[in-house]
């Protein structure tokens, strides 16, 4: 399937993106995102959440919530990457994401190489965030959703930086996580946390 940049629909029926955001911190939920595309109402800007800066995705965020035909934004908790594998959370929620839109799309465009176990006619697009708007209108509202919940995470989990790194790996999350241990927000699954947990139980 060769896609163009940025198409909006696909073969002329209703077309969804998704994306997730969140594979890769060590603590909070992975968040999805689901978009179909109002084709009579444009949306300037629109590109791979990453490479807009934060004041960008935060002028689209509400553009989107207004001119898209349908939109919704679901997650996998911490609970259920730990239960699950982080893999298998990021396509719950992208699933969660589609089932809860509600114009039901005819077709799905998943970013990645990966598609959920669901319903829906779909494709998987690499890099599908820089190539299909609806994929990073999707990407767009993933991020934004997910960064502002570690902004208020870092006021209740304080001394962690998490409003900074968001979770990721980071020098400075990897020094606080080893001086304060883990908190309920952390992924136990992962090594760096998992590693704490063990040295902790043996002191």
């Amino acid at each position: 399937m060769k896609i163009e940049p940025f198409v909006s629909t696909y073969n002329g029926v209703l077309m969804a993106g998704v994306d997730e955001v969140g594979r890769g911190p060590l603590a909070g939920d992975v968040v999805a995102a689901a978009v179909i595309l109002d084709p009579e109402q444009p949306i300037d800007g629109l590109d791979d959440s990453k490479k807009l800066t934060e004041k960008k995705r935060e002028a689209l965020f509400p553009q989107i919530q207004e001119k898209a035909l349908s939109w919704s934004i679901a997650r996998a908790s911490v609970q259920e990457i730990d239960e699950l594998n982080i893999l298998h959370a990021s396509m719950l929620a992208m699933k969660r994401a589609v089932e809860s839109l509600i114009v039901q799309p005819e077709h799905v465009l998943v970013d990645g190489n990966r598609i959920p176990k669901w319903r829906y006619s779909a494709e998987a697009v690499v890099k599908g965030d820089s190539r299909v708007k609806a994929i990073a209108a999707a990407s767009i509202l993933a991020k934004v959703t997910r960064d502002r919940e570690m902004i208020e995470l870092d006021q209740q989990y304080p001394g962690y930086g998490l409003a900074g790194h968001k979770g990721y790996p980071t020098k400075v999350h990897m020094a606080a996580l080893q001086e304060l241990g883990p908190t309920p927000i952390h992924r136990r699954s992962f090594g760096p946390v998992r590693k704490q947990i063990e040295q902790l139980e043996l002191l």
